[in-house]
């Protein structure tokens, strides 16, 4: 049987924001402020900060116990119907030891997050819940307002909405990055915008292909390899594994090597497609480099010259991003070119 999917959201709906790991809202109170605004104020929600949601970021690192505390409690709460990540970081997985994996399936609930919560997301899954890679309170919610309108129309058809969205398609346009959160002129901008661009291609006929969305964060999976918070071989049978790297901008030498791992536990063997998002902070040279790489890990490394790799997709480290239900099927057509759910998002 496939995941649970969490009940869909409605205004008033009551919303936890947490911190799995970067204390970040202790050092930029004024851009977290903005994204709790938008939630209220865009999205209807009724927002509750959980206990150690404002804690000093320096404490907090020293307590993951109490991160895991404030998601547990977020989870048990029958109030709240949705839970949001404040910001990323870099040990979230500190929080995995210190989870009930009984409690998502007993109280299925939207989590949003992305990279650093790849790791909740990882676990909602595995623990049978359906969960959302999508923009974090700080990074993505709070600039709303400076996004196209399609972003926040695509996020309500997600979580909002009744029935499968229809198909996504690529933005017009994106941005990398914010300008200086210590600025208050400042708050919820985004750098300046280029122009979108096109799908590529990089292995694998060009027709429909579709699967279980499944992943995250390229550093952040790799980061779980290993432990046993990441899925056996067995688990990936099927799915589109969805990939995206984040503001550390690895070399494409190192993103390679992931796939090379993927390919030597024999999951390559297993998955359905690859879906990398756009890439932030490399340049023309080493995208090129990049998806020559990947090409190669999963064709002349391991003969999957028939396994779809598309990339340049809108989700991951830029903006605006798509929201993807991890858990639920969906389909990638070139024609469009779109990805289609062929599930509903939502309960």
């Amino acid at each position: 049987m496939g995941p649970v999917t969490p009940g869909r959201l409605r205004p008033g709906d009551t919303v936890a924001i947490v911190r799995p790991s970067w204390g970040g809202p202790s050092r930029f109170p004024g851009i977290y402020e903005q994204g709790l605004a938008v939630l209220r104020d865009e999205l209807g929600l009724q927002v509750r900060e959980m206990p150690h949601a404002r804690s000093d970021a320096d404490w907090l690192a020293a307590h993951p116990e109490a991160r895991a505390a404030d998601l547990e409690a977020a989870l048990r709460d029958p109030e709240v119907r949705a839970i949001w990540c404040s910001i990323g970081g870099d040990d979230s997985i500190r929080l995995l030891p210190r989870l009930d994996a009984s409690v998502p399936a007993a109280h299925p609930k939207v989590l949003v997050g992305y990279s650093e919560s790849t790791t909740l997301l990882v676990w909602m899954r595995r623990n049978g819940v359906v969960a959302y890679h999508g923009p974090s309170v700080m990074a993505g919610i709070a600039q709303w307002r400076a996004l196209p309108p399609e972003f926040g129309q695509q996020l309500r058809a997600v979580l909002f909405g009744g029935g499968s969205p229809p198909g996504l398609r690529p933005f017009r346009s994106y941005s990398e990055g914010y300008p200086d959160w210590a600025k208050s002129e400042s708050l919820g901008a985004t750098h300046p915008t280029q122009p979108g661009r096109p799908w590529a291609w990089l292995n694998g006929p060009p027709g429909p292909f579709e699967g279980e969305l499944f992943g995250g964060c390229h550093e952040v999976l790799h980061s779980m390899h290993g432990t046993p918070y990441f899925p056996p071989p067995e688990f990936f049978e099927g799915k589109l594994l969805v990939l995206e790297t984040s503001e550390e901008v690895p070399p494409p030498r190192t993103v390679a090597r992931t796939l090379r791992t993927y390919g030597v536990a024999g999951i390559l063997d297993r998955i359905s497609g690859i879906l990398l998002g756009r890439p932030r902070g490399y340049s023309d040279e080493a995208r090129a480099d990049l998806a020559t790489r990947d090409h190669s890990a999963v064709t002349d490394e391991f003969g999957r010259s028939e396994l779809p790799v598309v990339s340049e997709l809108d989700f991951g480290h830029t903006d605006p991003q798509w929201v993807l239900p991890i858990g639920v099927r969906a389909r990638v057509d070139p024609v469009g070119p779109t990805l289609t759910f062929l599930e509903p998002t939502v309960a």
